[in-house]
């Protein structure tokens, strides 16, 4: 545990002689995962890989980061709302929580931010096209951790939510909070039409009418080792990320 980089832990006498080159904003979602994991799967799962890669920009690259606490507000698809405890945050709150968030670090001095998201149904690049006309000399990313390395190369049968990428990745860092024994086996329907299924269009999921369990992706070959391997591999890239932004140049 290292509160100089983890404000979710740390506290004002641990921060306010030190100097930080980035901070790091992971943003999740409150929503079922599946019936083995936790309503904070997004949440929880950007935050230990984003203090994971600044623990290694710190040791690595000499880069200090500061990761904030995850929000716990995203996006849902018609058919989530409606799922008990399933909070759904319009665009209007998030970037209303993302401004105010960059106005208090603006303010204090703070000039570069990388959000981690692990949500799916949150897209923040309209909002960041904003900000950067209001706050020009404030740079932030934006990166969806569970799309930097492909699935493909690490998981037997990856998914799309409370899957094998997930579940695995959890385990890894959370197995207290994982029960694989009570997990639903994910199936879902894709659409029926053609074309949708090809991304010719695209339109949101009806979540009941596209899962029982609420997981797109079977999760039952998840494995810690699987999750250690992915999550270190993605640490190690975010960490080169930070290192990047906080010392070169963009252009």
């Amino acid at each position: 545990m290292n509160k100089e980089i983890d404000l979710s832990v740390s506290c004002y006498g641990k921060t306010k002689d030190l100097d930080y080159d980035l901070v790091i904003l992971p943003w999740g979602a409150t929503e079922p995962h599946n019936l083995h994991l936790p309503y904070l799967t997004d949440c929880i799962l950007s935050h230990s890989v984003a203090v994971d890669a600044a623990e290694r920009a710190k040791k690595e690259y000499g880069v200090r980061c500061m990761v904030m606490p995850p929000v716990t507000l995203g996006s849902q698809n018609p058919g989530q709302r409606e799922l008990p405890f399933c909070i759904h945050a319009r665009y209007e709150t998030q970037k209303a929580i993302l401004t105010d968030i960059v106005a208090s670090l603006h303010t204090q001095g703070i000039r570069k931010m990388v959000i981690v998201n692990g949500h799916g149904g949150n897209n923040f690049k309209n909002m960041i096209r904003d900000l950067s006309m209001d706050y020009p000399d404030f740079l932030i990313a934006c990166s969806e951790w569970f799309t930097v390395l492909p699935a493909k190369d690490y998981f037997d049968q990856p998914g799309d939510h409370a899957d094998e990428l997930e579940t695995s990745v959890m385990m890894h860092y959370h197995p207290e909070l994982v029960n694989l024994e009570e997990a639903g086996e994910g199936r879902y329907k894709p659409f029926a039409i053609k074309s949708l299924q090809e991304k010719v269009a695209w339109i949101p999921r009806d979540w009941q009418k596209v899962s029982d369990d609420t997981g797109i992706g079977n999760p039952k070959l998840a494995t810690a080792e699987k999750g250690k391997r992915y999550a270190e591999a993605v640490a190690e890239k975010y960490a080169k990320l930070f290192s990047e932004l906080a010392r070169e140049a963009v252009y």
